[in-house]
């Protein structure tokens, strides 16, 4: 598989981590969009939530409850935070590996168009 994300899982890619478990990592953006900008994956290849199924959900509240520990760490809980997760080409979705991007650390612009 040539997908950059399962490089990361797998080592042979390296990458800043700021958490790891058997299912999901986080680690940090190498082109940050924020002061505070990680990306969480789960360690399953699966390219985008259009393509979840079955034990995927559960595996994707797993992401979102490590997205609150590391706002909670990064100390951006209380002052806000973005999640997002592109999904396909009209999405500007570029990685084709379900992910959550964590931005916070300064005051994000509006996302209601």
């Amino acid at each position: 598989m040539d997908c950059i994300f399962c490089k990361i899982v797998e080592g042979t890619i390296p990458s800043t981590k700021v958490y790891e478990d058997d299912r999901v990592l986080g680690f940090l953006d190498i082109r940050p969009s924020a002061p505070v900008h990680v990306l969480i994956i789960p360690k399953k290849h699966i390219p985008s939530v259009t393509e979840a199924e079955g034990e995927d959900f559960s595996l994707i509240g797993d992401m979102h409850r490590v997205a609150q520990q590391i706002a909670k760490e990064k100390g951006v809980a209380e002052s806000g935070y973005r999640l997002l997760s592109n999904s396909g080409p009209d999405s500007g979705q570029e990685v084709f590996h379900l992910h959550l991007h964590l931005l916070g650390g300064e005051k994000l612009g509006s996302v209601n168009g």
